[in-house]
């Protein structure tokens, strides 16, 4: 009996350490970009994201000279050094971005084209980063539009904001509808500073958390969300994981998907 007892035990113990932790929800970074015929922040690699069911696909998002908001993380494309022709977005045109295909031969979309796409399924959720723009004045203006455009499509529920610009989120805290989801991305901040800011999480590099690992548990106490990017590594997931982040921002949704079947199940 006293052995039966043991090993019950045991299978307990083992039980309760494989299923701890909390299993965080998958963020793909820049989309689902790593599957065949996509590319960083294309519509492909959205759908990607939406044909393997992953919680959330991140874009980025800049404005035009001519007023136009794409889906392409800038300020110039492409991003590659070098590369002929480039062009600065804030500084060009629609057209003349376009111009210039994706490494998958994709154009570079419009805000309003990923939107389309986005309410094509609502079990993703878009991440749309507002990236900085060359005044404030069109901060304001890429928010504005931004809003708007969810607004359109009605997607409001489906769409969260992040931003490394202080006024950025400012302005989304001003302007979205109340219960709109913000986070602040640089990381040079306390999650308190982030709440009273109007952001409902805090989005910081893992590095960063690494180093302040309390502000996860501040952030969690004052009723604010963990995010983490952009998680690569098996050892660094795995530390996401034990640490309690809520979502984890990465290129490799697959990895992240197999790390948590094994420590959250």
């Amino acid at each position: 009996m006293k052995k039966i007892l043991t090993v019950l035990v045991a299978v307990m113990i083992g039980f309760a350490a494989s299923a701890q932790y909390k299993a965080p929800k998958i963020i793909a970074h820049r989309g689902f970009h790593a599957s065949e015929g996509a590319a960083r922040n294309s519509l492909n690699a959205l759908k990607a994201a939406q044909d393997a069911n992953i919680w959330g696909s991140e874009c980025d998002i800049q404005l035009t000279k001519d007023g136009e908001v794409l889906v392409v993380h800038g300020p110039n494309h492409p991003g590659t050094k070098g590369a002929k022709p480039r062009v600065n977005v804030n500084r060009s045109t629609k057209e003349q971005v376009q111009a210039i295909l994706l490494e998958s031969g994709e154009t570079v979309p419009t805000l309003e084209e990923y939107l389309q796409q986005t309410a094509k399924s609502k079990n993703t959720k878009l991440i749309i980063e507002i990236k900085n723009q060359l005044t404030p004045q069109l901060e304001t203006e890429i928010v504005q539009k931004t809003l708007a455009l969810v607004d359109k499509y009605q997607l409001g529920e489906n769409v969260e904001y992040i931003a490394f610009r202080p006024w950025v989120c400012w302005e989304l805290a001003r302007l979205a509808p109340e219960g709109t989801k913000i986070a602040y991305l640089n990381g040079d901040y306390t999650p308190a500073y982030c709440k009273a800011m109007g952001c409902a999480g805090i989005d910081y590099n893992y590095k960063i958390l690494k180093k302040k690992k309390h502000w996860i548990k501040q952030a969690h106490k004052a009723g604010m969300y963990v995010n983490v990017w952009t998680v690569n590594k098996d050892e660094d997931i795995r530390w996401c994981i034990q640490n309690g982040v809520d979502f984890i921002t990465t290129d490799d949704p697959v990895l992240v998907q197999t790390i948590i079947d094994e420590m959250c199940k």
